[in-house]
């Protein structure tokens, strides 16, 4: 009986609570991504796959699966969510991706803009142990 009354907020699978977390798009559900960013993140996989490879007959079999354990163990320390996001400075020095300049690099940072709302912190530790589902916060006004 008291079940009957609860109204859902799940259609399809998907969490559709427009007031946290904003409307929701179908096109970027059915259209996939750009070209060129998909042929980017297939070359850099072929380049790690074409790395591991090297290593392993470099250096024996267990040098990649160890390499792989400590890239997992570095991508699990982040900040709480808040307003200083997490750099991973770790795995970025452990990758060699300090060494590369990207384009986020250059421009101005998303969290540094004027129009950013203040993350719910609770709402975000819900989020990354699986407590509640979408979005960290949403992050403009």
């Amino acid at each position: 009986m008291e079940a009957s009354k609860k109204i859902e907020h799940e259609i399809g699978g998907l969490n559709n609570d427009a007031l946290r977390f904003g409307l929701q798009g179908v096109k970027s559900d059915i259209v996939g991504s750009h070209p060129l960013e998909s042929a980017f993140q297939s070359a850099t996989v072929r380049e790690e796959q074409m790395k591991r490879k090297i290593l392993a007959n470099t250096y024996g079999s267990a040098f990649p699966l160890k390499q792989e354990f400590d890239r997992k163990i570095l991508s699990r320390f982040q900040r709480p969510p808040g307003l200083i996001p997490s750099s991973m400075l770790g795995l970025e020095a452990y990758t060699g991706a300090l060494e590369d300049f990207g384009v986020e690099d250059h421009l101005q940072g998303v969290h540094d803009t004027e129009t950013m709302r203040a993350p719910d912190l609770h709402h975000g530790m819900e989020v990354r142990l699986g407590l509640s589902k979408g979005p960290v916060h949403p992050s403009f006004m």
